[in-house]
Formats: C-alpha cells, structure tokens, sequence
C-alpha cells in the first residue's frame, strides 16, 4: 500500500466507522460507494484483519476495527487541521466551523456574551450550536458530530475530558409571600417541607439536590418537574413551589419578582466548562473559541449577592 493512499483510506475507513454505512460515509466524502468499499477492502489486506462486521442494515466495528479508529482518528484529524493550524500559528483565522453543543439554559444564560465576543473577532468563522440536553450532547461528542460542548457535570465518564471555567452560587428562589420569606436564616431542614421545582431527574440539578439532601439525611419534596430555568422562575414566581437554582439564571428582572437567598452553606457551586471525548483533537477555530472563555468574564455574576428584601423581618 503506497503512503499516500493510506490517507484516503483511513479516512473512508473513519467515516463509515462514524456513520456505520459505506453509502453515507461515500456521500460525505463525495465519493461513490464501490470506491468505499474497495478502500476498505485494501486496508484490510494490508492490516490482515476484517474490521466490520454487518448486523442488519448497518456495519459495526470488529474489535481490530475499534483498535484502528482509535489509533487513526486522532492522526487524520491533525492532517486534516494542518491547514488551519499553520493559519492559527502564523496568521489570522477567517474561515472554517465550530461545533458547539449546550443545554437551553447554558445558550441563553451562559453563551450570549461569549458568542458576540467570539463574532467581533471571527466574523467569517461559522458557528453552529447544538441545542441538546446532556445525555444527547455526550453522544454528539462521542460521535465527533460536534467539537466539544459547553455544560455542567456532576459524574464525567472515563472517555471524557471536563475542564471547568466558571463557577456561580447555588440560590434558593421563592415568591415574596412564601412562607419561608419571613425567615432571615434558610437551613436545610426548612426547605425540606416544601414542594421544589425542580428540572427533570437525569439532569444535573436535579442530581445535586438529592445528593445534598441525602447526604443531610432529610427528605424532599417535587412537586412540579419541568425543563428550563425560564420556566421554573415563572412558576416559582407564581407561588406554585421553591427552587434551588443556579445564580447565573438570576436577571434583575427576576431581583424584581422573587425573593434569592444564598445557599451556598448546603450546595456545592455549580461548575460550567468545556466538554469534550478525551484524545479528540481540536480545530484551531474550536481552541480560539475556547480560548476567549475566560473566568473573569462571568466573575461579576458569580459573586453578586442578591439583595436583600427591606422591612418588616424578611432579612
């Protein structure tokens, strides 16, 4: 096998271990299906082993063939990135793609203001954001469909790098007249009795809330799971329950409407960082993004106290 076909083949040999089909790995690489295949095939005599197996529809990968991808994956992304990485090094960045995959929340919380810093400085880098929840955007960056992701994590699996940048307080949010907005001191023990508002169970918020109450050994109460800190602050401002919440959500809108305590004492801070498959290689376009994402950018949000309600014994 000449050298200079084993690229061509390991890139066919990739795609099709990606997309689990010759003809739509032959549609990406806008090649057609036999020159695929036989790509394949010559890989295959070359290394003396089969490397898919076909179960119904789609093709798997033979252990050999999940040993080769982990191998080549990482050599042909450098040779595919050298053209941008030499442009990184040695000029400005004008074109290309991120791929970005987050959660409601992060989007309309956390991202904005990275996003307008990032467009004044690369206005010809595209940018494609993924709206997913956590579970989809672990499988999007297993998949290599995106190039990292933006999020929260409690547990990070073994085949998963997190890299924490920010960090905000946890606050407990309630309406004015909820019966714990009389009380100067919040513990644990008082939220206990009241119904929380909570996301749903598989997300992270939800996890660190039973993790804390378990670990104080005192039960709580759901009464409303729902998706998306927007609509947790409406219904906690309508008085259909309690949430702990993190402090990035708090606008000065919701200052107007709800009563926010600190509960940093109970519940650890909540983390935010990049996301990404442990050994991925990242595209210079992806590392300047990632690059902007500061600490002290959030610093202001991340350590305001909310203020405190005046009069009679609200604290």
């Amino acid at each position: 096998m000449y050298k200079g076909n084993l690229l061509k083949h390991l890139r066919a040999f990739i795609q099709t271990a990606r997309s689990g089909s010759v003809s739509s790995a032959a549609e990406t690489l806008f090649l057609s299906q036999p020159s695929v295949s036989q790509q394949i095939r010559a890989l295959e005599d070359e290394l003396g082993q089969t490397l898919f197996s076909r179960h119904g529809p789609r093709l798997q990968l033979t252990p050999a063939g999940k040993a080769l991808l982990e191998m080549a994956r990482p050599l042909v992304n450098r040779i595919d990135a050298l053209p941008d990485e030499f442009a990184r090094r040695y000029g400005s960045l004008e074109s290309g793609e991120v791929r970005i995959a987050a959660g409601e929340s992060t989007i309309m919380h956390l991202l904005p203001s990275l996003m307008m810093r990032f467009r004044r400085q690369h206005p010809g880098i595209y940018v494609h954001l993924h709206n997913v929840t956590g579970a989809n955007g672990l499988g999007m960056i297993r998949e290599d469909r995106v190039d990292f992701a933006v999020g929260s994590m409690l547990d990070v699996p073994a085949d998963i790098d997190y890299q924490p940048i920010y960090h905000f307080n946890p606050v407990l949010i309630m309406s004015p007249d909820h019966p714990l907005a009389r009380r100067r001191e919040i513990r644990l023990a008082d939220i206990s009795p009241h119904g929380l508002i909570l996301p749903p169970r598989r997300l992270t918020t939800f996890q660190m809330v039973d993790m804390v109450f378990r670990k104080h050994r005192l039960p709580f109460r759901v009464a409303l799971e729902v998706g998306g800190w927007e609509v947790i602050k409406r219904y906690v401002a309508q008085g259909m329950g309690i949430s702990i919440v993190t402090s990035i959500c708090i606008t000065d809108a919701d200052r107007q409407r709800l009563l926010i305590r600190d509960m940093s004492e109970f519940f650890p801070r909540r983390s935010y960082g990049v996301v990404m498959r442990r050994g991925a290689y990242l595209s210079p376009q992806a590392e300047r993004f990632i690059d902007l994402m500061s600490p002290e950018l959030f610093s202001y949000e991340a350590e305001k106290e909310p203020p405190q309600i005046e009069g009679d014994d609200r604290g």
